[in-house]
């Protein structure tokens, strides 16, 4: 009994300061914010991952990017992006290329006010540190991803091996879409317990941001799935937007996980407020 009241008290803290305080205002800007920087996140990082010999970058970034959505909506916009990519730049170090640094980390601070306002906290950090510090997250993003598209080159030698080895791995090897898939969720844990770490103000226990991360992947795959049957079953997208239609189901998937985001941060917010509250309660 004590645990159903405690969770109606954290589950109403979170939904009530989300709803209060703009959360579906803010799951807008962050869906429109994160659109828009993918973009420039590609080009830059693209440019800057040629420069450093990582031939293979743009294909694997349009997979990690893309291979958690759901097809129905990843695809014109995979498309979209690879062509793009595949244009050639020599562009490092010009205005061209330090703008879209720029603009790929707003997409940073998108994340970093979304969750300062879930975590209830005011930002004292400076405009420079802050706006440093979005541009590591870009330049890290970049990196990984880079040596991540140098270790592909070389999987099918290494799986290669690792059959003559251990002849039960054999069914597994040819799963690449698999593979790319278990890269990219991993990526996405591990970019999410980042940006939970590092950009809001304050600090906090590992433990205490694990429950709003598993709220935000959990509703991410039940909500994509979702949308995913809904718009193969119900939804007339194309007929009332036409051109636009794949930017507009991109916009509203977008507009869903930032809100299941935002709501990890929030649960996350009320669960501490909560063991703090019974923490001060007199035994």
């Amino acid at each position: 009994m004590r645990r159903i009241v405690a969770l109606k008290r954290v589950l109403y803290d979170a939904f009530g300061h989300f709803n209060d305080d703009d959360g579906w205002a803010m799951a807008s800007h962050l869906a429109i914010s994160a659109l828009m920087a993918v973009f420039p996140f590609l080009i830059f990082a693209t440019t800057l991952a040629s420069f450093l010999g990582a031939q293979a970058f743009a294909d694997t970034a349009v997979h990690l990017i893309f291979d958690t959505w759901p097809d129905t909506i990843a695809d014109p916009i995979a498309r979209e992006v690879v062509s793009v990519l595949t244009v050639q730049r020599s562009d490092l170090l010009t205005f061209g290329f330090v703008a879209a640094a720029y603009f790929a980390s707003n997409g940073i601070e998108a994340l970093r006010t979304s969750l300062n306002r879930a975590y209830r906290v005011t930002e004292t950090r400076s405009l420079m540190f802050r706006r440093l510090q979005s541009l590591a997250f870009v330049l890290i993003a970049t990196v990984g991803i880079a040596a991540i598209s140098v270790l592909l080159v070389f999987a099918p030698l290494l799986a290669r091996l690792a059959e003559t080895r251990f002849v039960w791995l054999e069914p597994y090897m040819g799963t690449g879409t698999l593979w790319r898939f278990v890269v990219a969720s991993i990526v996405i844990v591990l970019g999410l317990f980042a940006v939970h770490i590092w950009l809001p103000s304050g600090k906090r226990r590992l433990r205490r941001i694990v429950p709003g991360i598993a709220f935000t992947l959990i509703g991410w795959l039940a909500g994509s799935t979702l949308f995913a049957a809904y718009l193969d079953r119900f939804s007339s997208y194309v007929t009332t937007y036409a051109g636009l239609a794949s930017i507009m189901v991109a916009i509203v998937f977008l507009y869903m996980v930032s809100a299941f985001f935002i709501l990890g941060g929030e649960l996350n917010a009320a669960i501490s407020r909560y063991i703090d509250s019974r923490a001060r309660v007199p035994r």
